[in-house]
């Protein structure tokens, strides 16, 4: 049994659920003829059902699951950002410090989240679940951080876990934007749990029914870990130590360098790299160095900078026109070449902004 559990401070829409399950409350992404692509609205409406139930003694724990379709959420709704931001970048401001707000609520929750994730998790999907404390991926999982493909760069705390992967594994996803099968997703660590796609309903049921006491954590472990499966021998690690040793360079050119003198394999990496925006591959490897060394908050605001960037240049824009809007795979980028974006465009994107800086909770 189920009930509705309206949310204070924002209104209740459709394209995002909220239900309370016994002692589990269960959010569910509610778009899936989008993709479940988040909306502003869907961003403050999960916040403020997150703040209610924090202070909400009857709920243990929080679990987020997708409507079923083809994923669990492909990102933000990318082609609204595109449309209000043509005429002035500054107006997408806003939903970026909310979604990056959303974020560092999840990382911080004080009680238990878990992500049930199946089918594409991408961008702002990845936001919303790898910073919860569990994260449990179904056998159609496609992971990716593809950012630098469509004038942006791995934001959403990426800057924060993409650099504490083992083997420089983050800094391949960020700059390729390579797509996890749930096998490399476990192998990446950025899943925990791997389950059939069909057990996911099961594990909500289970999480409802249980009976938390004192131990919550325990009692969600157990349950699933009984759902779990051993994950295969993932595909990507056959690579593993090319792209140690790659991306261990120090520069970008660098990298290219010995991805280009590596196997067929490391030699098509290189290309894939080639055609991203250049500047989103400057903001994603230098936000990947700095990050290395950040607490989460100071990388939360790091991409804040980075994405006020972006709203208000030229890439995002034209790689949101190529790949969504006009479907032709073919952005001009500005600048065109990696040599051309200098140190210095890239010390301005990510200079601190005073007044207007990230305010956390």
């Amino acid at each position: 049994m189920s009930d509705t559990n309206p949310i204070s401070g924002a209104a209740q829409a459709e394209d995002i659920l909220f239900e309370r399950r016994g002692r589990l409350a269960l959010i569910t992404l509610n778009r899936p003829d989008k993709m479940n692509a988040l909306t502003h609205n869907m961003i403050l409406s999960l916040d403020a059902q997150l703040r209610t139930w924090a202070g909400d003694d009857s709920v243990e724990a929080v679990a987020i699951r997708a409507a079923e379709g083809k994923a669990f959420c492909a990102g933000g709704d990318i082609r609204t950002l595109y449309e209000q931001g043509l005429e002035d970048g500054s107006k997408n401001f806003q939903f970026y410090s909310d979604e990056y707000r959303l974020n560092h609520r999840i990382k911080n929750y004080p009680k238990p989240y878990i992500a049930l994730l199946d089918g594409v998790v991408m961008g702002g999907g990845v936001g919303i679940s790898i910073h919860g404390r569990y994260r449990v991926a179904g056998d159609n999982v496609s992971f990716a951080m593809p950012e630098c493909g469509i004038g942006l760069f791995p934001d959403v705390g990426a800057t924060f876990f993409l650099p504490r992967l083992p083997n420089h594994f983050g800094l391949h996803m960020s700059l390729t934007g390579q797509r996890l099968d749930p096998t490399e997703a476990i192998y990446a660590h950025v899943m925990d749990y791997l389950t059939p796609s069909n057990r996911i309903e099961l594990i909500v049921d289970q999480l409802a029914a249980a009976d938390y006491e004192d131990a919550p954590d325990e009692v969600i472990c157990e349950i699933l870990a009984m759902n779990a499966i051993a994950p295969q021998p993932p595909k990507m690690r056959e690579h593993g130590e090319e792209i140690s040793e790659a991306y261990s360079k120090e520069t970008l050119e660098e990298i290219l360098s010995a991805l280009d003198g590596g196997t067929p394999w490391a030699q098509q990496q290189a290309a894939i790299i080639r055609s991203k925006s250049p500047i989103s591959l400057r903001y994603a490897f230098r936000a990947y160095q700095l990050g290395a060394e950040l607490a989460f908050d100071a990388c939360m605001r790091l991409e804040y900078r980075l994405a006020r960037a972006c709203m208000t240049g030229h890439d995002f824009y034209e790689g949101v026109r190529a790949v969504i809007i006009d479907k032709d795979n073919a952005p001009k980028w500005s600048p065109a070449r990696l040599a051309d974006v200098t140190d210095a465009a890239v010390a301005a994107a990510i200079e601190p902004l005073g007044a207007e800086e990230l305010r956390l909770d």
